[in-house]
C-alpha cells in the first residue's frame, strides 16, 4: 500500500513519467494506493478537472485521521520549524497522515525530507 502526493497525482493523470509516477501506477493497477485528505482536497481543488477524473480520485480510500491527529500535527510542525526547515501546512498534514498509518509516501516534493529526518516518514 502506497499514498501519494498532489504533485505526482498531477503528473500521473498528465501523462508525464518518472520513477514516482510508475510506482504510482504501478500502485493503482494492484489496488494498492490510498490517499491523505488533504491531497484528494487538493485534486479537487483545480477549477479544470473532468467530473470523471474527480469521481476516480473520490473512489480512492481515504486514511482516516486518528484521535490526537491534529495535535500530532502541531507539534510535528512547531518540531521543524524550530530547526528552520521548511514545513508547509498541508505537507505536514499529509505527512502526519501517513506516518500515523506506517505508509509509505511518494513525491516529487523535496520538502519532505524533513519529515523523513525528523518524524519517521516513510518515503519510497
Amino acid at each position: 500500500m502506497i499514498c501519494a502526493d498532489t504533485n505526482t497525482w498531477i503528473a500521473y493523470l498528465s501523462g508525464h513519467e518518472g520513477q514516482d509516477v510508475g510506482i504510482l501506477d504501478h500502485a493503482v493497477i494492484h489496488g494498492a494506493v490510498v490517499m491523505a485528505p488533504v491531497v484528494l482536497s487538493e485534486l479537487l481543488s483545480d477549477p479544470e478537472l473532468e467530473p470523471e477524473v474527480a469521481a476516480d480520485l473520490s473512489a480512492v480510500t481515504l486514511l482516516t485521521l486518528e484521535d490526537g491527529y491534529w495535535e500530532r500535527a502541531g507539534k510535528l510542525r512547531a518540531l521543524l520549524l524550530a530547526k528552520r526547515v521548511k514545513a508547509k501546512l498541508a505537507d505536514t498534514l499529509i505527512a502526519q497522515t501517513c506516518v500515523d498509518h506506517d505508509v509509505p509516501f511518494v513525491t516529487r516534493d523535496q520538502d519532505f525530507r524533513h519529515f523523513v529526518k525528523h518524524a519517521g516518514l516513510r518515503l519510497l
